[in-house]
């Protein structure tokens, strides 16, 4: 095995993009997790209480808060609370994002959504094989 083999050389392979990675002064936030915990409990009060005998959502509109802005359209989660990494990297040009960190936030997800589909799959394994004729 080589170096350009290992998983960090072939992320830079495929020229993963980062949006604003060379947007001079951008400083990047995150979302707070129990901000967009309390967004999704607002919108969804099923899950909160389950699905059963949950109420419709209502739609909410996007708010354009510059006159470029679209009016979106699609309903809008609304505003949640960003944190601001306190050991961010600052480029001469103001730029803030560190693509080291970017990618172990991708790779994260990435993890998060194959356990979840993995789950989600034995789920419907077991119904199948549940529903199934005994033989």
């Amino acid at each position: 095995m080589g170096i350009t083999d290992t998983p960090f050389f072939n992320v830079l392979r495929e020229r993963m993009g980062f949006l604003n990675a060379s947007t001079p002064k951008y400083v990047p936030r995150d979302l707070d997790n129990r901000a967009f915990a309390d967004a999704i409990a607002r919108q969804m009060p099923q899950a909160r209480s389950g699905l059963a005998g949950a109420a419709p959502l209502a739609p909410v509109k996007m708010a354009a808060t510059r006159a470029g802005h679209l009016d979106g359209g699609a309903p809008s989660a609304g505003s949640g609370r960003s944190i601001k990494a306190p050991d961010s990297e600052v480029t001469l040009d103001g730029n803030a994002v560190v693509l080291e960190e970017q990618m172990i936030k991708v790779a994260d997800t990435r993890m998060n959504y194959d356990a979840a589909l993995g789950l989600y799959q034995k789920g419907l394994q077991l119904m199948r094989l549940a529903s199934r004729k005994p033989q």
